[in-house]
């Protein structure tokens, strides 16, 4: 079966890299690719051949609105944006309802070791009570800190359980981070970078730091295509490349 894949966002970085992907590939064909004017109705795709799944690579302010178009059209969605915080995925959970009829995947990160990364800090996290994070991102990207840094932190937050917040002093100080899920994240935004994340963990006379960098936009590649496929026959929503791969850790909503 071929999956008929609509891209918002198709003249994005990302986006661009979606639609080749999506052209080379033997199971999917794409039927429809968005910019930034394009109306929202291109994304059901021409008559003869209507999208199945839509991927919405877009930018924060405009990702709730195409998902929710697209999921009233009866589309399932890929999202790859970031700004979906828990709150926000909490609300398309009740708009979907207890027996949805359609699914949204969204992946803070389609590279498979930054789910690697994640995962481990999440498991280390048991164990020491100070830990933050650093993450890093070219100068272009317009929201902070990253989806993939608000995961991490919440999979931390998930994971320590009874343990309860990490050890956060000074948070009247600004320099000190936003707190996400009790955990200081710092992000830096250069010119140069395309993705790097720090969890930096301290214990006593010791530190572990468990690091990821993406250098190529190739590493998304693999993730991309089982996050696609994936969604073609979701229901509800699903969040994290974790939860597609199994990696079993705990699941917690985060932004993208």
């Amino acid at each position: 079966m071929t999956i008929r894949v609509a891209v918002v966002g198709a003249t994005g970085k990302l986006g661009r890299v979606v639609a080749s992907l999506v052209e080379g590939a033997a199971d999917t064909e794409l039927v429809a690719g968005l910019g930034s004017r394009s109306p929202l109705e291109d994304m059901l795709g021409p008559a003869d051949a209507p999208s199945d799944v839509v991927v919405d690579v877009t930018v924060p302010g405009v990702s709730e609105r195409v998902v929710e178009f697209a999921v009233a059209h009866g589309r399932n969605v890929l999202v790859g944006t970031s700004g979906w915080s828990g709150d926000r995925i909490a609300a398309l959970e009740r708009r979907l309802g207890d027996e949805p009829s359609s699914g949204v995947v969204i992946i803070p990160n389609f590279s498979l070791g930054s789910a690697l990364g994640t995962a481990f800090a999440a498991a280390a996290s048991r164990f020491y009570d100070s830990i933050e994070i650093v993450e890093a991102h070219g100068a272009g990207k317009v929201d902070s800190p990253s989806g993939t840094a608000v995961r991490t932190a919440e999979l931390i937050a998930a994971a320590r359980g009874e343990r309860g917040p990490v050890e956060a002093p000074h948070t009247d100080q600004r320099a000190r981070g936003q707190q996400v899920a009790s955990v200081p994240v710092h992000s830096l935004r250069l010119s140069g970078v395309v993705a790097r994340q720090q969890v930096i963990l301290g214990g006593s006379g010791e530190t572990l730091t468990i690091g990821h960098e993406t250098i190529d936009s190739s590493a998304y590649a693999a993730g991309i295509m089982l996050s696609l496929r994936a969604a073609a026959d979701a229901r509800g929503v699903t969040v994290g490349l974790d939860a597609l791969i199994d990696l079993g850790i705990s699941s917690a909503r985060s932004q993208s």
